[in-house]
């Protein structure tokens, strides 16, 4: 059987309230455009705190061959889940994108066919338009200035920003290695010292009402240590 063309990793930690129709939207621009693909639904999960999106992955995992459901107990944060799902993909083309509606899913397919004109080995989106408040803008465009200083000469603007999309040779080459909210970046870092071929297209950022942000002051310490520890990292390195 011929792998999939594309397979898209979505993440859907405490999702169930938008996953089912943000999957059906994913299916639908996927089967337009005539691709063999699939989809790995990261459903992890901790135990004990009522998190329903768990049932919902399996069941809409139960309704198509095409749709892989993940789901276990977390051992990490995002980037645990990432890396469980990019794990289980068996794609030539692998994409990652939250599951909770603030990127659309029609993104993925943007992204591809960037990818696919351009001969990129990574492409992805940045925001010109966000819309889930001053903090988050603020934020981002903090972290963003400072992710440039400390790493100069990426063909990149947002970071953070999904979906992403990389060939199976470039993800071949890198060895992810957080569990947290840091592994945007992480991607990033290792496609600049790779000398990767990258693309970016504009999106709009959505704003979501079903549950608050999971982006605390302490995960903003958590970005800032990591982007410095990977920065000294590379330095002692070279020398």
């Amino acid at each position: 059987m011929d792998a999939p063309e594309i397979s898209v990793v979505v993440l859907a930690y405490q999702s169930s309230e938008t996953i089912t129709g943000f999957i059906d939207s994913l299916v639908d621009s996927l089967e337009n455009e005539k691709l063999l693909w699939e989809i790995i639904l990261v459903g992890n999960y901790f135990e004990g705190i009522g998190d329903e999106t768990p049932e919902v992955v399996r069941s809409i995992a139960g309704k198509d061959s095409r749709i892989k459901a993940i789901v276990e107990i977390k051992k990490g944060m995002m980037g645990w889940d990432m890396k469980t799902g990019l794990q289980a993909a068996t794609g030539k083309t692998l994409a990652v994108i939250d599951g909770d509606g603030q990127m659309p899913s029609g993104d993925v397919i943007r992204v591809y066919h960037l990818m696919k004109e351009n001969g990129l080995d990574l492409a992805k989106t940045y925001r010109t338009k966000r819309n889930d408040g001053p903090y988050r803008r603020l934020i981002s465009f903090v972290y963003n200035s400072i992710f440039k200083i400390l790493f100069p000469g990426l063909n990149a603007w947002d970071i953070n920003s999904k979906p992403k999309i990389m060939t199976r040779d470039f993800f071949e080459k890198i060895e992810l290695d957080s569990n947290g909210w840091f592994i945007d970046a992480e991607i990033m870092i290792l496609a600049r010292r790779l000398d990767a071929k990258i693309g970016e297209t504009d999106t709009v950022f959505h704003k979501i009402d079903s549950r608050p942000s999971f982006v605390k002051p302490l995960s903003i310490l958590e970005f800032l240590g990591n982007l410095l520890r990977c920065r000294l990292k590379e330095f002692f390195t070279k020398k």
